[in-house]
């Protein structure tokens, strides 16, 4: 169970982003005794854990690849499917359902540049991988390793390799701002930008009057909140003194992801326990040795990529993907859930956010009133013009690094508004007004799952 959070794909000292308050299922705490963010194999516990106090677990098969879904001409699916059995054989198994919802997950191919030499590198014994393969720190032992990349991933596997490897290199074409855990080393991240008040300092596609006066008449107090932000931690960090200031704005952080700092990694650069070199990338390989843009050369014997997923869905034959996907390969999804012209298959995880549980939660209540009828569908016109402003917004707003447009941060919280309204499930005006002070947490959810079952008398 678990997904990205399963012992075969967890990199060593992988924790969630955000506190486990908000990281939890509306209606299964984590443990108190918990760290404030959970290692990944905690949060692996837990989603078990989940799976068997609410009695599915039997209904889940796990060790099971979907290898074809087949869209029939009565609109049903046949799924064709590969379990390997306890003892490594394996059964074919092939099944018809009336209803496919995809929850592959939007990080599930690991993406890996084809690098010039790269054939030559490993048949030399140099070998390269994604970070969410580096499962053991002592393949680095002894080794010269590079890291490619400035996400949390690569910070986190550089650091783990300190003390292990001879030596450990970041190789980053950008630099981001990393948002610490303690602002300041005082002030919670979640006070900080797990509010409202934290989405509405960011520009919306449809903003409320409050929003609307923030980046209006207001534009100089918002302005000098982000910059405020940004000058503690930039002090922190002492970002300029080491050369690692990303040289933009803190707000860029809207663009692609908030990106936690990984304890000790800026101490182990400054200190020279970690290297680093900036504005470049491996142009090509050969044996024992990377090249990088920059015309250096450096010692290889292990690359690891923090470079990213394909956002691909392998299982659907091409014409499915088609209707699904545009010619840039983003996904086409009304409410990040639901393809247009395809019946009965709906998407959900398509929308990667600062609360991940969260929102693939509501959305799952969406689905469940969807397919209870409890949703009014605009006209198809109307659904195709909503697609194509989001993802023009997206592409506008990230630069393209919009994750073939399922990348909704830093506003989860109004897809999960936006969400309810349609249901007719929003929070009550008082939760929503504590929340532009108080950080959201899973538990302000809870009641919505009992509320719509008992709108349809269900478990009464």
């Amino acid at each position: 169970m678990g997904g990205v959070w399963a012992a075969s794909r967890r990199y060593p000292g992988l924790t969630t982003q955000n506190p486990r308050d908000s990281y939890s299922l509306s209606d299964m705490p984590m443990p108190r005794n918990w760290p404030e963010w959970p290692f990944g194999e905690q949060v692996q516990a837990y989603m078990e854990a989940y799976t068997h106090l609410f009695g599915f677990a039997d209904d889940i098969l796990l060790n099971t690849q979907v290898n074809h879904a087949k869209l029939n001409e009565d609109e049903t699916w046949t799924i064709k499917a590969e379990r390997t059995l306890p003892g490594g054989d394996s059964e074919q198994i092939e099944q018809t359902f009336d209803l496919l919802i995809v929850c592959n997950g939007i990080f599930s191919i690991p993406s890996i540049p084809d690098y010039e030499g790269a054939e030559a590198f490993q048949a030399a014994g140099g070998v390269i991988c994604h970070t969410s393969e580096f499962v053991d720190p002592e393949i680095a032992r002894d080794k010269n390793v590079l890291v490619v990349g400035y996400g949390k991933s690569s910070c986190d596997v550089a650091n783990a390799t300190v003390g292990i490897s001879s030596n450990t290199t970041v190789v980053a074409r950008s630099l981001i701002w990393k948002i610490p855990k303690l602002i300041g080393n005082v002030v919670n991240l979640k006070y900080i930008f797990q509010t409202r008040m934290s989405e509405a300092l960011f520009r919306y596609i449809r903003m409320t009057r409050f929003e609307a006066f923030l980046h209006g008449v207001g534009l100089p107090i918002r302005n000098a909140m982000m910059n405020s932000i940004e000058w503690v931690i930039q002090r922190q960090f002492r970002l300029r003194e080491i050369g690692l200031h990303p040289e933009n704005r803190l707000e860029t952080i809207a663009r692609s992801t908030i990106s936690m700092v990984t304890p000790g990694f800026f101490e182990n650069i400054s200190a020279g326990r970690l290297g680093i070199r900036k504005a470049t990338e491996i142009k090509a390989l050969r044996a024992g040795e990377a090249e990088l843009s920059s015309g250096e050369t450096l010692p290889a014997d292990l690359i690891v990529c923090g470079t990213g997923w394909h956002q691909l869905v392998p299982f659907l034959d091409h014409d499915v993907m088609e209707k699904v996907t545009d010619k840039e390969g983003n996904f086409r999804l009304f409410k990040s859930v639901l393809p247009l012209g395809v019946p009965n298959l709906l998407f959900n995880g398509y929308n990667s956010s600062f609360y991940s549980q969260l929102n693939a939660e509501v959305v799952s209540l969406w689905i469940a009133e969807y397919l209870l009828g409890g949703v009014t569908l605009p006209a198809t016109e109307q659904m195709n013009q909503w697609i194509d402003e989001r993802l023009a917004w997206m592409k506008e707003r990230t630069d393209g690094k919009h994750s073939k447009g399922t990348n909704i941060i830093p506003f989860s919280l109004h897809q999960i508004d936006e969400l309810l309204k349609d249901i007719n499930l929003e929070l009550g005006v008082m939760k929503r007004f504590s929340q532009w002070f108080i950080p959201v947490v899973g538990s302000d959810f809870e009641h919505l799952n009992t509320r719509l079952q008992r709108r349809h008398g269900i478990g009464t």
